[in-house]
């Protein structure tokens, strides 16, 4: 069993904020807001939306121990920051606001959790959601393979289509949303760094499936079959999809 690497994860720090500023900008800010974000990691952004939503509390979940190791240094009164799996959030008291960046799409029966979070929600309560969507791309099905070729299982991802989150928000009566799906490029000094993006995420789910030689030998057959498809360029044109939404009663 593997823990989240927030060195390995942060390689990429300031690719991974843009959806993050994105998300926030479609928050409506309240005064007083009580909020929780879902997936909080390190609690660097948790910090950041908190401030930016001037809030009167907010409380970062994560389940990851050595991503919560650094959280430490942002909280304070207001913002405190607990180990917890997003599956058994349950809530004390309404939330303003439920925020979670690229977190989401760890877990699975969206309808049956987004349901579930909404029964959290103040009476003019907002949920924001961001979730990578990148399944089609060579640097997720790529890997799908091999993990069938190691006889470990392919990661199967829990998301639905944009319009279905639609329809999701209206059947739980959001009567203002925000759904799209958005192509993220970013250029990466080569397509082996495509290997490196995805060792902080994707693969952890691989990695937690086998012993640590055997990683090492998923990895290397992993970045020989990516780049065979993706061909071995510098500097490399990353595309990556994500599914954000905003919902407000």
């Amino acid at each position: 069993m593997t823990s989240w690497n927030p060195e390995q994860y942060e390689r990429f720090k300031s690719e991974r904020r843009q959806p993050f500023d994105d998300l926030l900008a479609l928050v409506d800010p309240r005064p007083h807001m009580r909020v929780v974000d879902l997936g909080c990691g390190t609690g660097e952004l948790t910090r950041d939306l908190h401030a930016h939503l001037n809030a009167e509390e907010t409380i970062g979940i994560d389940n990851s121990e050595t991503m919560l190791m650094k959280s430490g240094a942002f909280g304070n009164a207001v913002l405190r920051f607990e180990r917890g799996d997003i599956e058994a959030f349950v809530a004390d008291r309404p939330f303003d606001l439920i925020f979670s960046n690229a977190a989401l799409h760890w877990v699975n029966d969206h309808a049956t959790l987004f349901r579930r979070l909404t029964s959290f929600l103040a009476p003019n309560g907002q949920l924001a959601i961001q979730m990578p969507a990148n399944e089609t791309h060579a640097s997720h099905w790529v890997a799908a393979e091999v993990a069938k070729e190691f006889g470990i299982t392919p990661r199967t991802s829990p998301i639905l289509a944009p319009e279905d989150y639609a329809s999701l928000l209206n059947e739980l009566g959001f009567k203002r949303q925000h759904v799209r799906l958005q192509i993220y490029g970013h250029v990466l000094p080569s397509s082996s760094d495509v290997v490196e993006w995805v060792k902080g995420t994707l693969l952890t789910d691989y990695e937690r499936q086998l012993d640590a030689p055997s990683f090492e030998r998923f990895v290397t057959e992993y970045r020989a079959q990516l780049l065979r498809d993706i061909g071995n360029d510098s500097p490399y044109f990353y595309t990556y999809r994500r599914v954000l939404m905003w919902g407000r009663f």
